[in-house]
């Protein structure tokens, strides 16, 4: 039995947008399970000293938006590099993702809905109703999810995601941590299946 892959992102990056299908193919690939880890990017980013997008150099954030578009065609996937609803508030939407793996339904479908929304669809990931929706149209039980979403019990899941992310000393997301060892970016995905072969 292999050891689950540990996926630490947030439903806000531009990264984990570009790297979701890839990465789900790879894990299904090599038959490896995976625990969806959602974390509070912002608390990463304190720890580290690392600048919201819009507070960065100007030059970092030119070469981001380089960076983006290349990787949205060699993954061929729609981005918008300029979303309406960026920043957005993700912990609905991450939360949601918890309780998902809690009741033991995969989230990979969610999660790339939602990661779609904001990155390719112009939609706010903040709003409940659109997370109420992409539930609903994937016939669970959207009600019962979001309900759940906001107890303290997911709320302690969340910040323990986040404080295994820091003490782990990861440097951003996505991160796939397997068998200990961390994969930082969705870039890192061909030496991750490098692991996997192993």
């Amino acid at each position: 039995m292999k050891t689950a892959i540990e996926y630490y992102f947030t439903s806000l990056s531009p990264y984990a947008y570009l790297g979701h299908n890839t990465f789900m193919s790879l894990a299904q690939q090599h038959h490896s399970d995976i625990n969806y880890k959602p974390i509070k990017l912002g608390k990463l980013f304190a720890v580290l000293g690392v600048l919201p997008v819009k507070q960065r150099l100007q030059a970092r954030q030119d070469y981001r938006l380089i960076e983006l578009a290349r990787w949205a065609k060699k993954r061929q996937l729609p981005l918008n590099l300029h979303p309406a609803f960026f920043p957005a508030d993700p912990s609905l939407a991450d939360k949601c993702i918890i309780v998902l793996q809690q009741l033991g339904h995969p989230p990979s479908e969610f999660a790339a809905q939602i990661l779609a929304a904001c990155w390719a669809k112009e939609q706010n990931i903040a709003d409940m109703a659109l997370n109420h929706r992409l539930l609903t149209s994937m016939q669970l039980d959207a009600d019962k999810i979001i309900a759940q979403a906001s107890s303290d019990e997911i709320e302690t899941i969340y910040e323990a995601n986040t404080t295994a992310a820091i003490e782990k000393g990861l440097l951003g997301v996505p991160t796939y941590v397997y068998q200990n060892e961390p994969f930082w970016g969705q870039d890192r995905l061909e030496l991750l299946a490098d692991k996997l072969a192993q």
